[in-house]
């Protein structure tokens, strides 16, 4: 069994086969949210601790911080948010850049066992990130691409998957601290999209025997009800092998497809999950009344 086990302080999440599917709230992020960004580069954090309570409240188990904010200052802001939000919840978080100085500088200030996002299978930037992920006993996001590109042939990226997580290995960085991004692209443009990424999440699960995670949307860019597209995906690539995904978790068909998937999957026992999430709540008073009533059934 292969867990990647991420935390704050104080609270852990595992990603594994065997366990419920991770859900990475991906809303902490400036990228094409003008208004966000333009409150967080002036330190306006208002909506991104909404965004974070209501990300929870949802149903996510991790939080994808993300500061990327054109000529903003990236580092100083991402390490501010970090502290932010550890400051009001304990959920364990995924320092998302591709900056290195602002990497660091989120992981500087965090308390626990953080997420990075991410490394790619550049020579040049394993030899800056794997080092860091190791110096702050984190767990990193690997993305199949190297210098070459993204291949449309799953078994290239596999190979750089491998190759990837034996340059981790090489820095003292266990293969279950490696979390595999398959990349997802959308299958409006390339039709082949989803049999890659579930030939490839197999191969990932099976031989290299690491944990998986994508970007779930990037699927239906570009189609109408991209909710129930990203859901029927989520379901397919959970049964091929996948373990967490950066998605909306407010987006309801989204928890409902990634629930019921682990109870389908035989992760949810007795599928106490499923019905804490959708049982619906009694009316008021009707509890009361129906032990009343059960209790004189009881003593006659």
């Amino acid at each position: 069994m292969t867990d990647t086990i991420i935390s704050s302080a104080t609270k852990e999440a595992v990603i594994g086969f065997e366990r419920p599917f991770v859900i990475i709230g991906e809303r902490i992020n400036p990228t094409g949210r003008k208004l966000l960004a333009a409150e967080m580069k002036e330190g306006d954090y208002s909506r991104v601790k909404a965004d974070a309570l209501a990300q929870i409240a949802a149903g996510a188990h991790i939080l994808d911080v993300n500061a990327g904010i054109p000529l903003a200052d990236e580092p100083r802001i991402l390490a501010e948010v970090i502290e932010l939000i550890q400051s009001f919840t304990d959920i364990p978080l995924c320092i998302d850049s591709s900056i290195v100085d602002a990497l660091e500088a989120g992981l500087s200030v965090y308390k626990g066992k953080a997420l990075v996002n991410s490394v790619t299978g550049e020579d040049e930037q394993m030899e800056r990130v794997l080092p860091l992920v190791k110096k702050y006993g984190a767990a990193v996001v690997a993305i199949s691409n190297d210098e070459s590109g993204i291949s449309q042939d799953p078994d290239v990226r596999f190979d750089v998957a491998k190759k990837i997580v034996e340059r981790a290995s090489d820095y003292g960085i266990p293969a279950c601290d490696v979390v595999v991004d398959p990349l997802v692209m959308p299958i409006g443009a390339v039709n082949t999209s989803g049999i890659q990424v579930m030939k490839l999440v197999h191969r990932l699960k099976t031989e290299l025997k690491v944990n998986t995670t994508c970007g779930a949307s990037n699927i239906s860019f570009g189609l109408p009800n991209r909710d129930g597209f990203n859901a029927a995906f989520l379901s397919m690539s959970i049964a091929a092998g996948m373990t967490s995904a950066i998605t909306n978790p407010l987006h309801k068909e989204v928890i409902a497809a990634t629930l019921g998937a682990d109870v389908m999957m035989g992760r949810d026992p007795d599928c106490a999950n499923w019905i804490r999430g959708f049982r619906e709540p009694a009316a008021d008073g009707e509890g009361a009344r129906g032990a009343r009533k059960g209790g004189r059934r009881r003593r006659a």
